[in-house]
């Protein structure tokens, strides 16, 4: 509550730390996740990776190894017991650090699996995240606390059950390292020209090689994972810069504005999509305008998460 006042998306007081709170449920729509851990102190929320839904509140949390374009939404929140959470970027140093100090603690025979996962908010877990939080609030303490708190923090998800999507960060080879390869470039690239063997030969993999392994990774192909970025993009830009939807579409890589028009990702065209989303936001701003939630109600629903 001290970190998210009003609804919306905080920044928090160290780097990659987002702090999240809204006081309604917010319908299903996508939006882009980091390599990060999402906490829910209080309400629910669902993530949809194809045909997968992960649920996470106060006894459960996610684990992100990969940046994904997730589908969500928040199904419990209200005035009375607003939504709260926060995600953390995942540092893949420090996690490389606790791989040195502690040593794998599975084997990790560098197969493919899924990059997003729930796991148990089990005691250990919620009191590191405790002694982590309130060693934020006082200057002093973050700068001679924190650190450690938060290594204890990623000690217990390093150890907790799905500790391994941890530990395929702090290892140079694996699937789950060269998806993330993959991902870079990919964020990096998409509004080039793009097809599998191109992505194949950056990766040093071959195409059906990479085909299997990116869809095991991230439950989509790497072209579908291209198409998912160039989306969330252009729906940024529509909303954020006002762009018509051919420049939209021809920014994010596009050829044609009647090509972009066409997809349906969106569950509707695009343009039908961003009028959609704006109506939300102006249904939204109604109850709240003596707060700053109108902004950063925007910022919430389309921020990368």
């Amino acid at each position: 509550m001290r970190y998210a006042p009003n609804d919306g998306a905080h920044s928090g007081p160290w780097p990659g730390l987002t702090f999240i709170r809204s006081s309604q449920r917010v319908a299903r729509g996508g939006v882009i996740y980091k390599q990060c851990l999402c906490f829910v102190a209080q309400g629910r929320k669902r993530a949809y990776l194809g045909e997968r839904v992960y649920r996470y509140d106060p006894m459960h949390y996610l684990v992100l190894s990969v940046p994904l374009p997730l589908e969500t939404e928040i199904v419990e929140a209200s005035p009375e017991k607003p939504f709260l959470a926060m995600s953390l970027e995942i540092d893949a140093k420090a996690v490389s650090d606790l791989l040195l100090d502690v040593g794998e603690l599975s084997s990790t025979n560098g197969s493919a699996r899924r990059g997003i996962e729930a796991a148990p908010m089990d005691p250990e877990v919620r009191d590191a995240l405790a002694r982590y939080l309130r060693a934020l609030s006082d200057p002093l303490e973050r700068r001679i606390l924190a650190p450690s708190a938060l290594r204890e923090l990623l000690f217990r998800v390093y150890t907790g059950s799905q500790g391994e999507l941890l530990r395929t960060l702090a290892l140079r080879d694996g699937a789950t390292q060269n998806v993330s390869r993959v991902v870079r470039y990919l964020d990096a690239h998409f509004a080039q020209p793009l097809d599998i063997k191109t992505i194949a030969r950056e990766a040093g993999m071959s195409a059906s090689t990479l085909h299997h392994t990116f869809k095991a990774v991230t439950s989509f192909s790497p072209i579908q994972y291209v198409k998912k970025i160039r989306l969330h993009r252009a729906r940024a830009l529509l909303l954020q810069e006002g762009l018509n939807v051919g420049e939209a579409g021809y920014r994010v890589g596009y050829q044609s504005a009647s090509q972009f028009s066409r997809e349906r990702v969106f569950g509707a065209s695009p343009a039908r999509e961003v009028m959609n989303l704006r109506e939300r936001l102006r249904a939204a701003d109604r109850p709240a305008r003596r707060s700053s939630f109108p902004d950063t109600r925007r910022r919430s629903m389309m921020a990368d998460g």
